[in-house]
């Protein structure tokens, strides 16, 4: 588990590299640590870009990814689109600040895909009102009314442990 303030750093700079990617019309689709890299500063940077995909249209139907960091979409087999990261981007943050994915259940794959289709899971009292709040706005079943990129940025929980990339 990362202090709040550290996750909070990781899920600001996260959420720029997002934003430059999307710009590009390039969707992840794989976030997760083991695709974070650590600079020599503390900077995040993503790698294996294997999932990934120049999408002008968006729109996608490939079940690809990590188990515990799929979006209900597509263990739906729904289309989906950028808004795929954004998920990623909240199961992300609870695995920084628990120390585990929020939908990860030890009876097997098909509890896990149910447990994220129905959006289950907990977060433990540990974890701050602030920190639980762009948790829950990131893990929205409905891709739409997911907390978009430039919100996560301007999220209190964000700005309070944060300051912005490139200010001293």
């Amino acid at each position: 588990r990362f202090p709040e303030e550290i996750a909070a750093q990781y899920i600001q700079q996260m959420a720029h590299a997002l934003l430059y990617l999307h710009s590009k019309h390039v969707i992840h689709r794989d976030i997760k640590p083991e695709n974070l890299l650590l600079g020599l500063k503390g900077e995040l940077k993503i790698a294996d870009f294997g999932w990934s995909v120049h999408a002008p249209d968006s729109r996608r139907l490939t079940l690809c990814g990590t188990l515990d960091y799929l979006p209900p979409e597509m263990v739906e087999g729904r289309e989906h689109g950028k808004n795929v990261d954004l998920w990623s981007l909240g199961v992300l943050c609870y695995e920084f600040l628990v120390g585990a994915p929020p939908f990860e259940d030890s009876v097997g794959f098909r509890a896990t895909y149910r447990r994220i289709a129905k959006v289950e899971f907990k977060i433990p009292e540990y974890v701050s009102s602030e920190a639980q709040d762009i948790i829950n706005k990131l893990l929205q079943h409905d891709p739409e009314k997911r907390l978009d990129l430039n919100a996560v940025l301007l999220h209190p929980w964000i700005l309070k442990h944060t300051k912005i990339l490139g200010s001293k």
